[in-house]
C-alpha cells in the first residue's frame, strides 16, 4: 500500500499584526507578515481502498472532525476520488497559539493527498479549496514568507534574513472571535509599507490584538515578562496566546513554569513541501 511518511506541517509567526480598518460586513482589514518556522507537526499518510478516511492521534487528541479530516473530505468531494486514506498525526504545534497549526496541517494534507491519490491538481485549485477551510491555509500552500493585507487574502512574498526566535506558549489559549469583537480593540492603525518593514523586519510594528489578549488571558502578560527578564522584547503572534522574541543562536535556555511550552526556533526560507503542487502561472 502506497505511503507518504514524515510529511511536515510548519508553524508560522506573525512578525507584526496591524488592524487598519473594518469593512461594512464586519471583517477586519489588516497588515501582517507571516513567517514560517521550524516548529512542525508531522503527518503520515497511508493510501486505502474503498474511500474511507480515518485518523490516528499519536500525541494530542484532536477533535473528530478537525481540519485534517475536513481537508481530506473536501479534496475527495471536489475530485470524486474513490481512494481513501489513514492519517497518523504527531501534533507538536500548540492549539490556540496564533501559530497556524491547524491551517498548516490542512495545507500539508491537501498537498500530500494530491500526490498520494494521483490527482495532479494545480496549486491555484488547492488554494481555492484551502480558503474554504481557513483564511491562513493558502499561505501555507504557497509556502513562502509573505506580506499579508486585506482580510488576509492578499499575499506578497517577502525575503527575510535567517534568524532565531524564542517562542513561549502558556497553557491557556485565546479565542480569535473574542479578540476581534472586543470593544477596546484598536481598529485604525496607520497602514505601513513593505519598504519601512524591510529596514528592520524583526523590530518592526506591534500586534494590535495584544492589549486585548492581555486583559482576557493574564498568562500572555506573564509570558512577555519571562522574555523581558531574559533581556528580550516579546510580542504576541497572531490571535493566540503564544509570544516570541528575536534572539541570538547563543541565547540561553529560558525557564518557564510547569506545563508551559518553550522552544528556540529558526525561520524557514520556504515551506518543506514547496513544489509538491505545480502552479498554472
Amino acid at each position: 500500500m502506497k505511503q507518504l511518511l514524515d510529511v511536515p506541517a510548519p508553524a508560522k509567526l506573525n512578525l507584526f499584526l496591524h488592524i487598519t480598518g473594518q469593512r461594512p460586513d464586519g471583517y477586519h482589514l489588516l497588515q501582517s507578515v507571516f513567517m514560517l518556522i521550524d516548529w512542525c507537526d508531522t503527518l503520515h499518510f497511508e493510501k486505502r481502498a474503498g474511500g474511507a478516511i480515518s485518523r490516528q492521534d499519536l500525541t494530542v487528541t484532536l477533535p473528530a472532525d478537525d481540519l485534517i479530516i475536513r481537508a481530506a473530505k473536501l479534496l475527495q468531494q471536489h475530485t470524486g476520488c474513490t481512494h481513501g486514506v489513514h492519517i497518523s498525526v504527531d501534533k507538536q504545534i500548540p492549539a490556540q497559539a496564533g501559530m497556524g497549526g491547524g491551517s498548516s496541517d490542512a495545507a500539508s494534507c491537501l498537498l500530500a493527498l494530491n500526490q498520494l491519490w494521483g490527482l495532479n491538481l494545480h496549486l491555484e485549485t488547492l488554494e481555492k479549496l484551502g480558503l474554504q477551510l481557513g483564511a491562513d491555509v493558502p499561505f501555507f500552500l504557497r509556502g513562502r514568507n509573505a506580506w499579508v493585507e486585506g482580510v488576509g487574502e492578499k499575499l506578497t512574498p517577502v525575503a527575510l534574513p535567517p534568524a532565531h526566535f524564542c517562542v513561549i506558549k502558556p497553557p491557556s489559549g485565546v479565542e480569535t472571535a473574542q479578540l476581534f469583537k472586543h470593544p477596546s480593540l484598536e481598529r485604525a492603525t496607520k497602514p505601513a509599507t513593505m519598504l519601512v518593514f524591510a529596514a528592520q523586519p524583526y523590530d518592526f510594528g506591534h500586534n494590535d490584538l495584544q492589549p486585548v489578549a492581555r486583559t482576557i488571558c493574564p498568562e500572555v502578560t506573564e509570558a512577555l515578562d519571562v522574555l523581558k527578564l531574559a533581556g528580550m522584547t516579546g510580542k504576541m503572534t497572531g490571535s493566540g496566546s503564544a509570544v516570541f522574541a528575536h534572539c541570538t543562536p547563543n541565547t540561553m535556555s529560558i525557564v518557564v513554569p510547569d506545563h508551559w511550552q518553550v522552544r528556540k526556533c529558526s525561520n524557514l526560507e520556504v515551506h518543506p513541501l514547496q513544489g509538491w503542487a505545480t502552479s498554472m502561472s
